[in-house]
């Protein structure tokens, strides 16, 4: 059993803050903020790539780079919810003060951080072809598609380890230099995208290598401030590697996170399989959908990611009311932020389509989508919001279960079915709001009756 210890330690450095003190509504806003920021950023590196491509490259290009997003979700996904779990490791020593434990865990895992971004530069680069037949990419996409995910995962390292550092700093309550860090690198994206592709008219490999570019100049800051030293979380080469124990405890809590974001890519790249049957104009616009959304819902995910890191932190030190009242202000406000920005989507859709792509057939497809789901976002929310507060209690198993049954065996059976019936495309946008309601009751019955705050003891 995991036993609190003296609190008095863990304050030794500016770089962290303590989240098991003070006004937990003031600390979370002030946590989520800068993350919401550095999510805008981030976000820009791919949506950055398909404005630039998609006004000076075509529709053909658009299609290439936007038709990705699903397959470079699927293959950085185990690896990043397993990451998750060394954050969640990290917070829950830090709240108890015990900085040997932290240091462990921190050097446990940028090893793993090393060990993934090898492993997924490897697979991304052999096996690209491969995949895009697999997701029925249209032949008229092919090339570019390949072209551009071969370049991209060539720095496949640099995008896992910049996600490692920040998952370390955010661990450890310091979520603003993850902002520094991308503010800058994006700035260089956006850059590098306009030169290569504006001004020099090269390809959509281009637009991959200005985004890897940019990556390891954000990961190049982030190794610089980490192994400052005279820090809790100062990294030290010689002390880089894979600690037993705490790898085992590092999977055990991250492992489920992984294959929960394993298995929604997966039955997301099935979905962008059966989009992709119906064209390269369903392509683009699902893809450019899927932009629109990822940023839609930035806010939402960074009070999870703030929430995880405040239950971690307060169930370590065993403060279990005040993890419960900091998880109920998370879940409201995602609640309430996700339909207001839903409402706001749903009204303006042609506009947010239009942005990226004006062609006709893209705008139809575009917004019928966008006005089957954006309504719903307020279910989309309450479920990755219990899903965060059950990973920062040490109980990732949990959504794991609920996203493999729902969001994936349900998700597809329902696709398939639909498509063999009808073979609408409008049916197959239904399959979110339908599985996001399933799993929303099932997450509420579980957060009302079950002993959460206690996960890291049993």
């Amino acid at each position: 059993m995991f036993h609190a210890q003296d609190h008095t330690h863990k304050n030794n450095t500016s770089h962290v803050k303590d989240m098991t003190s003070g006004n937990p509504y003031s600390l979370m806003l002030g946590f989520a903020l800068p993350i919401f920021l550095s999510q805008v950023f981030q976000q820009l590196y791919n949506t950055a790539d398909a404005f630039i491509v998609g006004k000076f490259l075509g529709t053909n290009a658009l299609a290439a780079v936007t038709s990705s997003g699903t397959l470079i979700f699927l293959l950085v996904s185990f690896f990043m919810g397993t990451a998750m779990g060394g954050g969640v490791v990290i917070s829950r020593y830090f709240g108890a003060g015990d900085n040997e434990q932290v240091s462990r865990a921190v050097h446990t895992i940028f090893a793993f951080g090393i060990a993934s971004g090898v492993i997924l530069t490897v697979i991304g680069v052999a096996f690209t072809p491969t995949f895009l037949v697999w997701m029925q990419t249209d032949p008229e996409v092919m090339p570019e598609a390949v072209e551009y995910f071969r370049y991209y995962f060539l720095g496949a390292l640099a995008m896992v380890m910049y996600n490692i550092c920040r998952s370390i700093m955010n661990a450890l309550g310091d979520s603003r230099r993850p902002l520094y860090y991308l503010i800058f690198s994006s700035i260089v994206n956006i850059a590098l995208d306009l030169l290569f592709i504006a001004v020099f008219r090269w390809g959509v490999w281009a637009a991959a290598t200005a985004t890897v570019i940019s990556q390891a100049a954000s990961v190049v800051l982030c190794v610089i401030h980490l192994f400052r030293k005279g820090n809790i979380f100062t990294i030290e080469l010689r002390k880089i590697r894979f600690h037993r124990a705490m790898l085992i405890e590092i999977i055990r809590y991250g492992l489920p996170s992984g294959v929960q974001n394993s298995v929604i890519a997966l039955a997301n790249v099935i979905v962008q399989s059966q989009i992709n049957s119906f064209g390269k104009l369903a392509m683009a616009a699902y893809g450019t959908h899927a932009k629109i959304e990822g940023f839609a819902f930035l806010p939402i995910t960074s009070f999870n990611m703030a929430s995880t890191t405040f239950i971690s932190q307060n169930l370590g030190a065993r403060q279990y009311d005040r993890a419960k009242k900091g998880a109920r202000f998370s879940i409201l406000a995602a609640v309430l932020l996700a339909e207001l920005i839903g409402v706001f989507y749903y009204i303006f859709a042609p506009q947010c389509i239009g942005l990226f792509d004006q062609t006709a057939g893209v705008l139809d497809f575009g917004v019928q989508q966008a006005r089957t789901v954006a309504l719903f976002y307020c279910l989309l929310a309450f479920s990755h919001s219990i899903a965060a507060v059950c990973r920062g209690a040490g109980k990732a198993f949990v959504p794991m279960v609920i996203m493999l049954s729902v969001w994936c065996v349900i998700r597809i059976v329902y696709i398939i079915a639909v498509m063999h019936i009808t073979g609408e495309i409008r049916y197959i946008y239904w399959a979110y709001p339908l599985t996001w309601g399933i799993s929303s009751v099932i997450y509420l019955i579980y957060y009302l009756f079950s002993d959460w705050v206690h996960g890291f003891e049993k």
